[in-house]
């Protein structure tokens, strides 16, 4: 009977375990893998050899070495390097995030690996050499994503050896021109390119001609995203890059006239309009019904132009902008965009005189659009004044949105209604599918009790960025009883927050796995943040330090920032590339003392 019972369990073990050969090639989601790699050792294995795909939210959580021992058959890496805030000027340049010793042991060991994407991190010319002469062969997309630290001469190597390239990503990247050469060898070499992205770069030197020769040689190619071109001078690229569907980039430094001739690809469907003026705006119209994808941030226009523009695009789906804008401009979206699933609103930049009288956001814009745009998943907005009415219609309407970012400007003295505590608690508890929250006000904005709600009504919150919340520790803590979900937590301007307040509610949340904080009632020694000290946790400080920030001004202005911490799981320990600008807390140093 025992032996019957064995036999049959062996059997059973072993038909799981071919259904799982066959079911494991099948499961992409990271938590489901994660969920299934906890199962038994033999699971484990399994996720270990058939893995493709990995994202590090942060180098210095784990190592090279380790991370190839753990899924040695990788065929896709994502790796990010500084703090989100680096984006906003707000962390030291050299804070580290140095992509070397992964591209060293990416060189070595991974031979399966065709997909690199590096975010925010420092990449030098040797790494780009190293890893086109190791790699070349097989890499099929490199992103270098607000990178820096690299030049034309390490893309030179890259354009020479990486014939299989399908994308290659730089946009927002900060690099060095030396010449170039590098998009000649990459336009000599390629024929397979799909995606070519230098946008927002100072990438200035290009060839019209070897663009054309990408579009000749690469019939696959689908989005090009370039600096700022004469767009006279692509009339031939636009006719060679017949299977174009996304462009972005250009200038228009001619007679208006002048552009009447030009004619876009007819498969367009992602545009972005740099530096276009109201008078070669007609050029868009014959194939604005057809576009899915605006992008005006870097458009020359106004809020009449926005209106005229947007209502000739009822099939769009995601539309980036300024604030200029303006409420008029969000209810044509709200009226004639039905489609619309992301939508980005930025900042303008008041200081070069581009906004208007109407160039402004408020609740009347929002209430729009949440009775207009039922679709909505991704809504990031600047506002300049606010309601809780205008975030209940969020809440009631928006049932789709996974993603709500909102910042108060602080351009008015007063803003209508606040705080804000019933209207964050409507919109969190309609908006039940939200994963990444952002929340930037301004003094009074929100109180303790709107912090509690904001913890209490986020069970599936994953990413949360909070400015100017709350009054108190009190409310602090109670925020950190709820977010069951929550893994990076980001926060500015919490002055009232206590360090000790701080490293409790860290400990509190209990999928937290990364904390960012400026601006808080910071110590001398940071001592009280050790409160939240635990095996793996790494606690970084930066202390408070004056800046040279240029504000189009004409003498540069120096800012004071205020001290930050990082605090984040590492399975590799502290790390060992601290700069000055990083104090690393040690618990040991504390208690010897």
């Amino acid at each position: 009977m025992e032996d019957r019972d064995a036999r049959r369990m062996i059997s059973t073990t072993k038909l799981s375990d071919v259904v799982l050969d066959c079911v494991m090639p099948y499961i992409h989601d990271p938590k489901d893998r994660d969920a299934v790699s906890q199962v038994c050792r033999r699971w484990y294995e399994l996720d270990s050899l058939t893995r493709k795909h990995v994202t590090i939210a942060l180098c210095y959580t784990t190592t090279p070495d380790r991370l190839r021992r753990r899924f040695p058959h990788l065929e896709s890496l994502n790796l990010k390097g500084k703090p989100r805030a680096a984006m906003f000027n707000l962390i030291p340049e050299d804070w580290g995030g140095f992509v070397t010793p992964w591209v060293r042991e990416i060189s070595r060991y991974f031979d399966c690996l065709k997909s690199l994407h590096f975010r925010r991190m420092i990449v030098r010319d040797s790494d780009l050499q190293v890893l086109a002469r190791s790699r070349g062969h097989v890499l099929q997309a490199l992103k270098l994503d607000k990178c820096s630290g690299f030049s034309t001469d390490g893309l030179y190597y890259i354009g020479r050896f990486c014939r299989n390239l399908r994308i290659l990503f730089l946009e927002e990247s900060s690099l060095v021109e030396n010449d170039g050469d590098w998009l000649h060898e990459l336009a000599m070499n390629n024929t397979v390119l799909e995606t070519l992205n230098f946008y927002l770069t100072d990438i200035a030197n290009v060839r019209i001609q070897d663009l054309e020769l990408i579009a000749r040689n690469c019939p696959n190619l689908n989005s090009v995203k370039i600096t700022d071109c004469e767009v006279l001078d692509l009339v031939n690229f636009f006719r060679y890059a017949s299977s174009l569907e996304e462009f972005c980039g250009g200038s228009y430094n001619e007679e208006s006239e002048k552009y009447a001739a030009i004619a876009l690809p007819a498969k367009l469907s992602r545009l972005g309009l740099t530096y276009i003026t109201k008078n070669e705006m007609p050029i868009v119209f014959p194939y604005a019904a057809l576009l899915k994808k605006l992008d005006l941030l870097y458009a020359m226009l106004d809020t009449e132009d926005h209106c005229t523009l947007i209502q000739r695009c009822p099939n769009l789906e995601v539309l980036e902008s300024r604030n200029v804008i303006g409420d008029r401009g969000l209810e044509v979206l709200a009226r004639c965009c039905r489609r619309l699933k992301r939508l980005r609103i930025e900042r303008g930049d008041d200081d070069q005189g581009m906004e208007d009288e109407e160039g402004v956001v408020s609740q009347r814009g929002l209430i729009a659009l949440a009775h207009g745009c039922p679709k909505l998943e991704y809504l990031a907005v600047y506002v300049s004044d606010i309601t809780n009415a205008s975030l209940e219609h969020i809440g009631t309407h928006l049932k789709n949105l996974c993603d709500f970012r909102l910042v108060l400007l602080d351009r008015e003295e007063k803003i209508t209604d606040l705080p804000l505590d019933n209207g964050v608690r409507a919109l969190l508890r309609g908006c039940d599918k939200l994963r990444r929250f952002a929340l930037y006000l301004r003094p009074g904005g929100l109180t303790d009790v709107g912090l509690g709600y904001i913890g209490q009504y986020s069970p599936n919150v994953r990413w949360m960025l909070l400015g100017y919340v709350g009054e108190t520790d009190a409310g602090l803590l109670e925020f950190s009883k709820g977010c069951p979900s929550l893994q990076k937590l980001e926060m500015r301007g919490c002055s009232f927050f206590s360090e000790y307040a701080l490293a409790v509610a860290a400990t509190q949340l209990n999928s937290l796995r990364y904390l960012w904080v400026q601006g808080y009632g910071a110590s001398p020694s940071g001592g009280d943040l050790l409160a939240m000290a635990r095996p793996y946790w790494n606690i970084e400080l930066i202390p408070s330090r004056r800046v040279v920030v240029n504000n189009h001004a004409e003498e540069p202005e120096v800012v004071e920032h205020p001290a930050h911490i990082l605090a984040y799981y590492s399975l590799a320990g502290p790390r060992t590339d601290f700069p000055d600008t990083v104090i690393p807390l040690d618990p040991a140093s504390y208690v010897d003392t």
